[in-house]
């Protein structure tokens, strides 16, 4: 039986615009502090696991640069917005494979200034928008399966959901987007700390509907980094290392499965299941278990689904469990205590990071006025189309 796995040190930078920094600054500034918070250097990782979407190639090889170069592996990882908990998973592997007992990962995105993805369309100069590359190939897919662009997708499942069950409409998604607002008043670190109010949401510019920008996550700039460490080495450690130490007790990766005749449409829904149903059997717990919650609000609509994908409510319940409050950081199951990708900010590949740290930062006991008091237990979630999904299950240390 493979050991299990642990996070001695984590840390994220705060997330917002970073003129004078770039990709491999803020990974550094990440890195660093992680393994300070772990209280290893360098010469303690093992191996190296680097997500980073729109900078360097070889982005892990020019961390160690700067952080220090001591010939370990280095993966350089990719897999949209689940990048982040991409690299975790690699770090938990190599670990649990035995081919070392420390391990390092990091996620980091310049992005503040991106403006909204568009699929794999592109302006032909002084001419109109056209269709290239493989899926352009195919079919033309907006307007026969909705649309390529991220914030249409997800108004679609949105759509779709409150069409299958009901009780959902545009006042309902902006509920979601006003609780993640209220939360991250108390995050430090989130990219935007304001609260807004429901009419300042509803009224907001609609990108796609039933999102508004306030409804949409936040394009910015930031890291997150996580030291991991096995078991046996993490017994030999300090008292105060292993007090700290947050315990992995699932990690996840999936993606799209097979659809007969659809192989283009993503299926975030049943990605999402698959992973949290594997999630809650490896770790040996249910939903009902969970203290808290962080999962990719790239979108108020997904949010929504995702109550439901994770299994934190019955099969079409999503709209009653947030009705019910479930969802506040008052509530029975806190989600997105951070302000979620909407507030805290959503620099691609650090956000599965991110996620985590959030989480761990509270199990710890460490969140300060956000703290959910005796949190033992959390899920952190992201999604990457393409597709892929990464779950991780998080547990208190025991000493």
């Amino acid at each position: 039986m493979a050991e299990n796995v642990w996070i001695l040190g984590i840390h994220m930078t705060r997330f917002g615009k970073y003129r004078d920094k770039d990709a491999v600054d803020l990974g550094a500034e990440s890195a660093l502090a992680a393994m300070a918070d772990a209280g290893v250097t360098m010469r303690d990782i093992g191996v190296l696991s680097a997500g980073n979407l729109l900078g360097t190639v070889g982005f892990g090889q020019a961390l160690q640069k700067q952080i220090g170069q001591t010939g370990i592996p280095v993966y350089n990882v990719g897999n949209a917005c689940a990048t982040g908990a991409t690299a975790l998973r690699v770090a938990v592997m190599a670990i649990k494979a035995g081919e070392c007992d420390m391990g390092l990962a990091v996620g980091v995105e310049k992005l503040s200034g991106a403006g909204l993805l568009t699929g794999n369309a592109r302006k032909e100069e002084g001419g109109p928008w056209v269709r290239e590359g493989r899926f352009g190939e195919v079919a033309p897919l907006d307007g026969l399966i909705g649309t390529e662009t991220m914030p249409g997708i997800f108004a679609q499942i949105g759509m779709e959901y409150a069409h299958r069950y009901g009780g959902a409409d545009f006042e309902l998604f902006a509920r979601i987007s006003e609780k993640n607002h209220v939360h991250s008043t108390l995050n430090p670190k989130a990219a935007y700390q304001k609260r807004m109010s429901l009419e300042e949401i509803m009224n907001d510019v609609m990108i796609a509907y039933p999102n508004t920008r306030a409804m949409c996550s936040a394009n910015c700039d930031g890291a997150a980094a996580a030291v991991l460490v096995g078991e046996g080495k993490l017994r030999t450690l300090s008292q105060d290392q292993q007090r700290r130490a947050v315990k992995i007790s699932a990690s996840v990766l999936t993606s799209d499965p097979w659809r007969d005749g659809c192989q283009v449409l993503p299926d975030i829904n049943t990605l999402t299941r698959q992973a949290a149903e594997t999630a809650y059997e490896q770790a040996g717990i249910g939903p009902e278990d969970l203290d808290l919650v962080e999962l990719h609000d790239c979108f108020a609509s997904a949010e929504l689904v995702h109550y439901d994908n994770l299994g934190l409510c019955e099969p079409g319940g999503a709209v009653d469990f947030f009705r019910s409050g479930a969802p506040w950081r008052g509530g029975r199951l806190p989600v997105n205590v951070s302000g979620g990708l909407q507030s805290k900010g959503h620099p691609i590949s650090a956000t599965g990071i991110a996620n985590v740290w959030e989480v761990a930062t509270h199990l710890r006991g460490e969140a300060g006025p956000r703290q959910i008091e005796g949190a033992r237990v959390g899920l952190a979630h992201v999604i990457g189309l393409g597709s892929a999904c990464g779950v991780h299950i998080l547990e208190k240390a025991a000493v």
